[in-house]
């Protein structure tokens, strides 16, 4: 008698995937394509203490020490202990399980550094709709300069480009090159004809309440972030002082509003017809 065997990893074809080195303009091209098309956005950086917490679950060693290390002591270790903390190669696998347990419909845009093509390539279903946006050197050092960031939070990113555009050469990964010449709509308009064919097949959200449940579920990752953040005991502040900008709920197909709003005034779940939109000004509930 044949033992059984285990079930196949489950392929993700409603996924179009966009990675590349912290600066590159992920989240800004992600967010405004799925806002465009009515796909749902997967944020990485959304997830990041959620994912932390399991790796802490699972013992993972340098989570635990990231945790452990007084803040201004995490960012002095050496690069590849840096790195190590970061988890950025574990996330990869995270990323994956997270995708997997969203619904098959509508498509999603997943972004995010820790999607790569050694990541991309472990999800079975052959060449999948991805790209890997790579700033100049130039154009990141730029963009990181506005995020205000102190010098350990800078050297983990810098070190991450390397790593990155190797394993694009080394898997022979669609690359899109972001320079002085890329525009916000440039490259908006370059990742989405990389994503044509997927795109043209959709499905997509088609109406405005279909839209706007794709907005809320952005936006209460965005929630959930701040919160795991603030939940630590070495973090500073609190979800009462924190606001974000969140995206405008009213499902319109050319709403591209954001709202500012504290943490705490965001409506509690759960996420269902009761709950109030979050609405920019003169905007109303999708219907």
């Amino acid at each position: 008698m044949s033992r059984p065997q285990p079930p196949l990893p489950q392929a993700l074809p409603q996924v179009l995937w966009i990675g590349g080195p912290p600066g590159a303009g992920k989240t800004t091209v992600a967010r405004l394509i799925a806002r465009r098309r009515g796909l749902r956005w997967y944020n990485a950086d959304a997830h990041t203490w959620e994912h932390r917490d399991r790796a802490i679950a699972a013992g993972h060693p340098a989570a635990i020490r990231f945790e452990a290390l007084p803040r201004a002591e995490r960012w002095s270790v050496p690069e590849s202990e840096l790195i190590a903390m970061s988890l950025h190669h574990e996330r990869g696998r995270m990323i994956v399980d997270d995708l997997r347990a969203l619904p098959a419909a509508p498509l999603t845009i997943a972004e995010g550094t820790p999607i790569t093509p050694a990541v991309v390539a472990t999800v079975p279903g052959g060449p999948a709709a991805s790209v890997w946006l790579q700033p100049s050197a130039e154009i990141q050092r730029a963009r990181l300069r506005e995020r205000g960031l102190s010098a350990g939070p800078l050297t983990l990113y810098r070190s991450l480009v390397g790593e990155i555009e190797a394993e694009v050469a080394e898997y022979g990964a669609h690359r899109l090159v972001i320079d002085g010449d890329s525009g916000v709509e440039e490259t908006v308009a370059a990742v989405e004809k990389i994503f044509a064919g997927a795109l043209s097949m959709g499905p997509v959200a088609e109406t405005a309440g279909e839209r706007a449940r794709l907005l809320r579920y952005a936006n209460r990752a965005v929630v959930a972030q701040y919160e795991a953040f603030f939940a630590r005991p070495w973090s500073p502040g609190d979800a009462r002082t924190a606001v974000h900008a969140f995206a405008c709920e009213c499902g319109r197909e050319d709403c591209r509003d954001d709202i500012d709003l504290a943490i705490a005034d965001f409506p509690a779940p759960p996420d269902d017809a009761a709950s109030p939109p979050v609405l920019a000004p003169g905007h109303h509930r999708a219907r």
